[in-house]
């Protein structure tokens, strides 16, 4: 299963525009932000930014809450770290790991 999780959040990261859009939510922090900003911020459309968005929540990477009008996105730090813990796990043989 985990290896599963691994291959569909690394295909979903492996887009330009959806490596963009999840380095700035990682940089919004928890509270996130809103979709326009978002989208600003990354430098995508709207549109495209919408449904790069899909295909990060679909592969558990980003979440979504309706807050009035507005759709704010949240990177899902919780399965960052899994996928960067199963990526990492077992590293450098037991040696001394440098960098980790």
């Amino acid at each position: 299963k985990q290896s599963e999780h691994a291959v569909k959040a690394l295909s979903a990261l492996a887009h330009h525009g959806r490596l963009s859009l999840i380095r700035a939510l990682i940089q919004a922090g928890p509270e996130g932000v809103n979709a326009g900003a978002l989208a600003t911020q990354a430098g995508v459309g709207a549109t495209t930014a919408s449904a790069q968005l899909l295909v990060l929540a679909n592969a558990e990477l980003v979440s979504s809450e309706r807050v009035g009008r507005q759709v704010i996105y949240r990177a899902s730090y919780d399965s960052l770290s899994e996928l960067l813990a199963y990526l990492m796990f077992d590293c450098c043989c037991g040696e001394t790991c440098y960098g980790c």
